[in-house]
C-alpha cells in the first residue's frame, strides 16, 4: 500500500478574495486522480473553473423540531435541555430555527412526546469529474444560515486512495472548523496587505488550536511592503510558496480558466508548491 495517498489537504484564509480557490483548484488539477472539495457552500465557485460533468446530485436535509401544542403541557424540559437557546417558552414553546443545531435532544427529553423532528432541505451536493479530477461541490439554499450539514456530507466517503484538496470557507468560524478537523495538512493563503496579515494571524491561531501541520502561501507577491511576509518571519512560519502578482493570472482567473492548464510559467510555480506540500503532508 502506498501510504503517501489518502491525505487531506485543507486550503484556508481569513477572508475572501485572498486566493484560496485559486490555490486549491490548481493544486488539485495538477495532482493526478485527486479530489477537489468545495466547502465554501455559501459562495461555491470551484465548479466554475473545473466545469465538471455532473455524475450525481444529492439533496441535504437537516432536522428541526415541530411542537404539537395540543400535547405540550408547558413543563419546559425541552427549553432547559437546549444549550443553544433555540427553544423558549412564551405561553407556548417557540422554536428559533436559525440557531437550532439539530441534535434531536429536545424530542428525546419531552415527557409528553409533543416534539416531532421534521426534515428540512438546507442545500445540495454535486458530484462530478473534470478530466482526471473528481469534483465535489456544496450549495447552501438561499435563506439558510448554517452550511455545516452540507460540509459534513461533502467530507464523508472520501476516496482514501488519492489526495484530497479541501477548499474551505473564508474566516475561522464553525464551517471552517468542520472543514479542517480531519485534514492532514493546512495551507494558509494570504495577500500582501495589513488586512491580509491580520486575517492570516486569525487562521494561524485556528490551525494551532487544532494542532495541524501547516505552511503559508503568499499570493499576489511583489517582494516589497508585505505585512503577511513580515508576520511569517516574526512568528517563524514556513512559507511554502510565493505566487507573484500577475495581470495574466488575474485575467485567466476572471474568466474561469485553470492556470496550470493554460499558462506554462505559472504551472511551474504551482508544481513547485505541490511538490513541497506532498512532502510535508507525508512526514
Amino acid at each position: 500500500m502506498n501510504n503517501n495517498k489518502g491525505k487531506k489537504i485543507a486550503v484556508l484564509s481569513g477572508k475572501g478574495g485572498t486566493g484560496k480557490t485559486l490555490v486549491s483548484v490548481n493544486l488539485a488539477a495538477l495532482c493526478p486522480n485527486s479530489t477537489y472539495i468545495d466547502c465554501d457552500v455559501e459562495e461555491p465557485n470551484g465548479h466554475l473553473f473545473f466545469r465538471p460533468e455532473i455524475l450525481k446530485e444529492k439533496i441535504i436535509t437537516q432536522t428541526r423540531p415541530q411542537i404539537d401544542d395540543n400535547k405540550c403541557n408547558g413543563c419546559k424540559k425541552c427549553v432547559e435541555f437546549c444549550r443553544f437557546n433555540a427553544l423558549a417558552y412564551i405561553k407556548k414553546v417557540m422554536v428559533f430555527d436559525d440557531i437550532c443545531h439539530s441534535c434531536d435532544g429536545c424530542a428525546l427529553v419531552c415527557p409528553q412526546k409533543a416534539i416531532t423532528m421534521i426534515n428540512e432541505e438546507v442545500g445540495k451536493v454535486h458530484f462530478g469529474k473534470s478530466l482526471d479530477t473528481y469534483v465535489k461541490s456544496g450549495f447552501l439554499k438561499v435563506g439558510k444560515i448554517s452550511g455545516s450539514p452540507i460540509i459534513s456530507n461533502l467530507l464523508k466517503n472520501i476516496d482514501e486512495s488519492n489526495y484530497t484538496f479541501i477548499d474551505c470557507p473564508p474566516g475561522s468560524a464553525c464551517a471552517v472548523m468542520e472543514s479542517i478537523k480531519d485534514a492532514d495538512y493546512c495551507i494558509l493563503v494570504s495577500e500582501p496587505t495589513i488586512f491580509g496579515a491580520c486575517n492570516l494571524e486569525m487562521v494561524h491561531k485556528l490551525v494551532n488550536v487544532f494542532h495541524k501541520k501547516f505552511g503559508v502561501i503568499l499570493n499576489k507577491y511583489t517582494g516589497t511592503n508585505n505585512p503577511s511576509l513580515n508576520y511569517c518571519l516574526k512568528n517563524n512560519i514556513e512559507i511554502i510558496g510565493k505566487i507573484p502578482y500577475s495581470n495574466e493570472i488575474a485575467k485567466l482567473s476572471s474568466v474561469g480558466k485553470i492556470i496550470v492548464r493554460t499558462n506554462s510559467s505559472a504551472k511551474k510555480s504551482f508544481e513547485d508548491i505541490l511538490e513541497k506540500v506532498l512532502k510535508k503532508v507525508t512526514k
